[in-house]
């Protein structure tokens, strides 16, 4: 696989987004999202989701410029219409918009509907930990997951994220799908072609499927099976049926080229100020010596450093920032096709000299 520079991508999401007619601040919220997601090696996240976005924008099934409504319930409670927008650009507004009233309250509850995919959920994590705000992101999504002891997908794989400033830029990171594997990793897979393990999926009739495309007709297994399943309906509550979104089978499916109606997918966050609970340099001491701590356990012998969530993230965007990012031939194929539509030019991927 080719390396592609940072800036380089970023420029042509927003290029192709502009030429779509999105405005240049929603065009910069979505590209920063995706190629964050990129460098941290999230890449099913990532700038190979561009092309799905761009044909939904142009068949009408996304808003390009959303007129997002807030409604604040009271200090510490905001309800959010998305007005159809894409989920990075809806969560981005609703979570500044959150920061502020956490800020003041203490604690703000964000429940979101009428939105789209937002992408990777760690990246409104981030936003907060840059406030020194905690945070606490669901989202529902298309049906991905069946209930426990069932065979066809009825829950998204809704993923649950938490971050944790730390005081430097490093904070703690925890994205997790309810289901074994994110569905963007299956999608993934089925575009470069390749088998995905034994033990991710079954097909539509229940049987266990290591071929991506059966498992996108089956259902991802929940993570620690029935735990999972029950994580999975308590994110479905928070997200499709305290916000007034759709829920559960009626979440429509982005990839779904026979789907006419709008996605209504729901988000759902929590943000805590943390200065309001605690005197931040002794949480940021506490929680260092706690992870310092965790790391110092005596480790299995085929393990080399215990890392808490997050670490890797940050080391492959240092990695990936000096290096360039890897894209496969399929994503690259693709992305060169959508810029030749719209008369953006895809860049060249960058050489050894250059990295040097």
């Amino acid at each position: 696989m080719k390396q592609y520079a940072e800036a380089d991508l970023k420029r042509f999401c927003e290029s192709v987004l502009m030429r779509i007619g999105m405005n240049q601040d929603n065009a910069l919220i979505i590209s920063d999202s995706l190629i964050k997601a990129n460098l941290e090696g999230i890449d099913s996240h990532g700038i190979s989701r561009l092309p799905i976005y761009s044909k939904r924008f142009n068949d009408n099934r996304i808003t390009l410029n959303p007129k997002i409504r807030f409604d604040e319930q009271s200090s510490s409670a905001l309800i959010v219409d998305g007005d159809n927008g894409l989920g990075h650009v809806v969560s981005f507004f609703s979570i500044e918009k959150g920061i502020k009233m956490a800020k003041k309250s203490g604690v703000a509850a964000i429940a979101i509907r009428n939105s789209n995919h937002f992408g990777a959920a760690s990246y409104f994590c981030q936003i907060a930990c840059e406030h020194n705000v905690a945070c606490i992101g669901f989202t529902n999504s298309p049906p991905g997951i069946a209930p426990w002891g069932g065979k066809h997908a009825f829950f998204g794989t809704n993923p649950i994220a938490f971050g944790f400033p730390t005081g430097d830029d490093k904070p703690v990171i925890i994205d997790l799908s309810t289901s074994i594997a994110a569905r963007g990793k299956i999608i993934m897979a089925a575009k470069q072609g390749v088998k995905i393990p034994d033990g991710w999926a079954i097909d539509e009739d229940g049987l266990p499927t290591n071929d991506p495309e059966a498992a996108l007709k089956g259902s991802v297994l929940p993570v620690g099976g029935a735990k999972g399943s029950a994580l999975a309906l308590a994110v479905e509550i928070l997200t499709g049926v305290l916000s007034g979104a759709a829920f559960g089978p009626h979440v429509k499916n982005l990839y779904n080229d026979d789907e006419k109606n709008h996605a209504n997918v729901g988000h759902f966050f929590i943000l805590l100020d943390i200065e309001k609970f605690m005197n931040m340099e002794l949480f940021f001491t506490s929680l260092k010596n706690l992870l310092n701590e965790m790391k110092m356990v005596d480790k299995k012998p085929e393990i080399e450093e215990i890392r808490y969530p997050g670490e890797r993230r940050r080391r492959d965007e240092i990695q990936r920032r000096h290096n360039g990012i890897q894209l496969s031939p399929e994503v690259v194929e693709e992305l060169i096709l959508l810029g030749n539509h719209y008369r953006v030019e895809f860049p060249s991927p960058i050489t050894n000299e250059m990295v040097l």
